[in-house]
């Protein structure tokens, strides 16, 4: 996490007449300067208006203002829309491995004082932008680590920060995934986490979270199995679960379905595309004490299994949504679905099964939807169903997912508990 020693004194007025631009800086306008001054550590392609950048990709890039006076100094990224990722506002600190070693440090003393690591076993170690080092995130589950690298820039700072986590943790290993995305927003090739440190972990195995356990693979392409932004979420439900028929769509490997049986629901039915996440879903659920074969799994597409329910008249009591941002398999024709344009159709099509006076409980994880175009969303798909929505909870991010002011990217999740009147 950025400390103080991290950021200069506020700025003085520049003597008249600015500088020549030097080799590797970047001049930014006001407005930009100034976001960048208080926190923000992005400076999109589009900001540096029709300027070549001609430097190699990881190239450190000092920012100035339109006076010449330092902003910050970050990494160029060549393949991105995030044209600079902002690592200090100290001219006279250096993106280097002592960095790296610092803030590693300082955020997993963070969690140490933060989360019970007895009680959670996979939990968020390094919050990228959050954490100063952007572009860059570590997750831990029980003893082996899983690195997610968004940008080519900072593959230079691979060994450093490989380093700076075995001198801190001894994990048993590290795995890593590259994330990044070209400037025409196309995803890398999905490929099994590549092992850079340690020896191979299990295919599968359990972590704790709570009183509850659930089986990862630390070397999947994408998700080991369970989601840690989700926690206060998942909590959440088993609270309300309680003498509940809950509907959870789009369950995945079940986690929430399994807070739910722990909170005393009378029925969970879970729908999800993918029949492999069913069967580590029976297993979660066998693993955390309860019958496996309980949880009515349905696998299908969500809105198709939606209208069905509403034609046969099956309700529930609480309905759970957590979509993908997009999906290609929709109930619309065969028309591409998306999170952000189509949320409201979802909420729609929830409320038509839950019984008034019943709970939906609503998530979205993209950053590209503010929280108010979220709840508009989900007043619009209230409309659509012919009522109204309470909203009696919202859940944020766990400590373990520390932001910043002044990034509002970093504040993606939105998960809310709402009545149905």
């Amino acid at each position: 996490m950025a400390r103080d020693s991290d950021y200069p004194p506020p700025r003085r007025r520049s003597q008249q007449g600015a500088p020549i631009v030097r080799k590797n800086t970047i001049r930014l306008n006001h407005d930009i300067a100034h976001r960048v001054r208080v926190g923000h550590p992005w400076v999109y392609r589009e900001a540096l208006g029709p300027r070549p950048l001609s430097m190699d990709a990881g190239t450190q890039i000092d920012l100035i203002d339109e006076e010449g006076e330092f902003v910050g100094r970050g990494l160029l990224d060549n393949d991105s829309s995030i044209a600079v990722r902002v690592f200090t506002r100290r001219q006279d600190a250096a993106i280097d491995a002592a960095l790296i070693a610092d803030r590693v440090r300082a955020a997993i003393a963070l969690r140490g004082r933060l989360v019970d690591g007895n009680a959670l076993q996979a939990i968020r170690l390094i919050n990228a932008e959050s954490d100063g080092l952007p572009g860059i995130v570590v997750e831990k589950y029980n003893q082996y680590l899983v690195v997610q690298l968004f940008s080519s820039a900072i593959v230079g700072l691979r060994d450093a920060l490989y380093d700076a986590l075995v001198a801190e943790l001894s994990p048993a290993a590290i795995y890593e995934q590259r994330r990044y995305r070209s400037l025409g927003g196309e995803a890398p090739r999905q490929t099994a986490a590549e092992l850079v440190r340690g020896n191979p972990a299990p295919v599968e195995f359990e972590v704790q979270e709570d009183d509850l356990k659930f089986w990862v693979d630390v070397t999947s392409p994408l998700s080991t199995g369970l989601f840690a932004d989700l926690r206060e979420g998942r909590r959440a439900v088993r609270k309300y679960a309680k003498g509940r028929r809950v509907l959870n769509l789009f369950s995945y490997t079940g986690a929430i379905s399994v807070y739910a049986q722990a909170g005393g629901a009378t029925e969970v039915c879970a729908v999800d595309v993918a029949p492999k996440a069913h069967a580590r879903a029976r297993r979660n659920f066998t693993s955390s004490g309860f019958d496996g074969e309980k949880p009515e799994l349905i696998v299908g597409d969500a809105l198709k299994v939606l209208s069905k329910f509403a034609e046969r008249k099956r309700m529930f009591d609480m309905v759970v949504i957590d979509p993908p941002a997009f999906a290609s398999a929709t109930a619309r024709g065969g028309k591409p679905w998306s999170a952000i344009r189509d949320y409201s159709d979802l909420v729609t099509a929830c409320l038509r099964v839950t019984v008034p006076g019943g709970l939906l409980v609503a998530a979205s994880s993209t950053h590209k939807v503010t929280a108010a175009e979220y709840e508009l969303a989900l007043a619009d798909g209230a409309y659509g169903a012919q009522t109204q929505l309470q909203i009696i909870e919202r859940c944020g991010l766990p400590p373990d997912f520390p932001t910043i002011p002044g990034f509002p990217e970093a504040a993606y999740l939105k998960f809310v508990v709402a009545t149905r009147r």
